[in-house]
């Protein structure tokens, strides 16, 4: 009898994204939850978007403008942010190259380099083009080899693996991202904005193009194999930050402990960290106008 191979086991989830784009960012509370609730069982891959070239960056927009508009974001999505502007704008490519570099020199670690380089570049004067600013963000994630990765950005295959990411990106065209309006012109194709996500279960594919509730990529999933263990929220912020040992903002808080598609009670989550604050079992670190939370 002819044996068959076996199937894949886990959801493939390709995240398109890009570390200066604040749609991406205040996309994390609903990565989080997804996350949260199906853990080990998604396999999540990384591609780097490329906002912006070597010299310019893309929006053109004043860094006063940029600082305004992601102030509205944390209003309607809870991510920190900053309100001083930048002294200057700047582009992602220097910043893409060091998350590829990341991926290929320690491979695992490019979720904790992106994961740094988005906090710090919407809540502290970080400059995303500037190699030597970009070594000290880097060395501040700990066991990250911040000297070799900014040192390798021209290394040629560095460079080869970011443009087949930012070819990857720029493949959006005639599909659902593309019909939903959620992808974007570029002059290399129709690209994905971030952060759209792929998950794919064997020849099943569920393309969630852009920024969208969490309501849309849990459906997603469930549909991909409904015979996923799914968690269900957290009963506290202790329990949740114990799956982050790197820390959560607020907004990440109060969305893993929600049940279901109810409303992210912002408030309670708060208070509650406030609490366990006051009894020495979390630590507040300050960020924008928020902060990010650990356990003690």
């Amino acid at each position: 009898m002819k044996e068959t191979a076996p199937g894949p086991t886990r959801i493939t989830a390709r995240l398109f994204t890009d570390p200066s784009c604040p749609w991406g960012y205040s996309a994390s509370p609903a990565l989080r939850t997804i996350e949260w609730r199906y853990r080990d069982q998604i396999d999540w891959q990384l591609v780097l978007i490329g906002l912006s070239g070597p010299e310019k960056p893309s929006h053109g927009l004043s860094t006063t403008f940029l600082a305004s508009f992601q102030i509205s974001l944390h209003e309607s999505h809870g991510m920190p942010f900053a309100i001083e502007p930048k002294i200057r704008t700047t582009t992602s490519y220097r910043a893409c190259l060091a998350i590829v570099a990341a991926r290929l020199i320690q491979p695992g670690s490019e979720w904790r380099t992106l994961r740094a380089l988005q906090l710090l570049n919407f809540n502290t004067p970080l400059l995303l083009d500037d190699d030597e600013q970009l070594r000290a963000a880097l060395s501040s994630v700990e066991g990250l080899d911040a000297d070799r990765i900014v040192d390798s950005l021209d290394m040629p295959e560095v460079q080869d693996a970011y443009r087949t990411d930012r070819a990857e990106a720029r493949t959006a065209a005639g599909g659902p991202a593309d019909l939903q309006g959620k992808a974007a012109n570029s002059p290399d194709g129709i690209r994905y904005t971030a952060p759209s996500i792929i998950f794919e279960y064997g020849l099943q594919r569920f393309e969630a193009g852009g920024i969208q509730p969490v309501e849309a990529y849990d459906v997603g999933v469930a549909n991909l194999k409904p015979d996923l263990k799914r968690s269900g929220p957290a009963e506290s912020p202790l329990e949740a930050l114990a799956l982050y040992p790197s820390g959560l903002a607020t907004q990440e808080v109060a969305a893993i402990m929600t049940v279901g598609n109810d409303r992210v009670d912002r408030k309670a989550a708060e208070r509650s960290l406030v609490e366990q604050l006051g009894a020495g079992k979390v630590k507040r670190i300050p960020m924008g106008n928020d902060a990010i939370w650990l356990a003690a």
